[in-house]
């Protein structure tokens, strides 16, 4: 599956728009791009995932102790025109450069963002970063003055309004007695997948960088470090499930993926701001108009135990 339908690919769970009302669709002929984007679904994942990243960004720059920086392909592609965003990703396949795993975001204190723009600059700019070996020194600098790195994920739910919200762990039979939460419960979660995991431990290993994956939601974020939640995959607390994912050509492939109540992380940061949801459409060269909901605005504030979690793992680091 080309790196673009990768990245884009949703869960069957999470698709809603059939665009019932427009009748039957002869999707071979949709030609929007190579890969023929068959649903608003696909379209609103993109605008989710550029506005979440985004507001990471801007809530830890809001700190004014540290700040973030777009790192891997997702990070760095373009966020307003899906074509180039496509075309970024096929310029990374031909260059051979599409199954290697980088985390989405680098975080630094912000005494290094001199020393970080100028070798961003002579790499030729945050879009240059994926198609740059770790081994080229400017990158084993970047790299050097990281605090952590973050794998981003979001959820297209209110988080707190969740029926399992609030619901307390206890001991399941399918655990072994030990302590979790039924299967059909809804509860917000850090998700991680399992084709994720070895390319981020590896990652993690050969940089020396920890690695977090901070999922966002509506209206409250979570964090998780990767070593906890391979703590808790070990101890059996958290058990994988088996997800069927569609590509926006249609592809389906299932995939195992980890969900990890939220108990277990740590509360990232709540909105201080909900986004707006504001109508927009693309339109292909057939002159078929599809419509999704794009996010716009809003902001996040971080809890301040993650900046002295952030504080002490620069510490560890210098």
């Amino acid at each position: 599956m080309h790196l673009f339908e990768r990245v884009l690919s949703i869960s069957s769970d999470d698709i809603e728009f059939e665009l019932s009302a427009l009748g039957r669709l002869d999707w071979q002929e949709f030609l929007l791009n190579p890969r023929r984007l068959r649903g608003s679904d696909f379209l609103m994942r993109w605008s989710q995932g550029a506005w979440s990243e985004h507001r990471i960004i801007e809530a830890v720059e809001g700190t004014g102790r540290f700040f973030a920086l777009p790192y891997g392909p997702s990070g760095t592609a373009p966020d307003n025109d899906v074509r180039a965003f496509e075309l970024y990703f096929e310029r990374l396949d031909k260059a051979g450069l599409g199954k290697i795993k980088r985390p989405d975001l680098l975080i630094f204190r912000t005494s290094s963002q001199p020393m970080i723009d100028r070798l961003v600059g002579d790499i030729g700019g945050v879009t240059e970063l994926p198609f740059t070996a770790e081994a080229d020194r400017r990158m084993q600098a970047i790299l050097k003055e990281a605090v952590i790195a973050v794998e981003c994920e979001t959820s297209l739910w209110r988080a707190a309004q969740m029926p399992g919200y609030g619901t307390e762990l206890s001991p399941q039979r399918r655990l072994g007695g030990k302590l979790g939460l039924k299967k059909s419960v809804v509860v917000p979660t850090v998700i991680i997948k399992e084709e994720d995991r070895q390319p981020l431990r590896k990652w993690q290993g050969s940089s020396g960088v920890k690695i977090h994956v901070w999922h966002v939601f509506y209206d409250l974020a979570f964090g998780l470090a990767l070593d906890e939640a391979e703590r808790l995959i070990r101890r059996k607390l958290i058990l994988p499930t088996t997800q069927t994912f569609q590509a926006p050509g249609g592809a389906t492939t299932d995939k195992a993926i980890y969900k990890f109540y939220y108990h277990y992380a740590y509360p990232l940061g709540a909105a201080k701001q909900e986004p707006k949801l504001l109508a927009a459409s693309i339109t292909d060269k057939n002159g078929h108009i599809l419509p999704y909901v794009r996010f716009e605005g809003g902001s996040l504030e971080l809890n301040p135990g993650v900046l002295d979690l952030l504080d002490t793992l620069a510490k560890e680091r210098a």
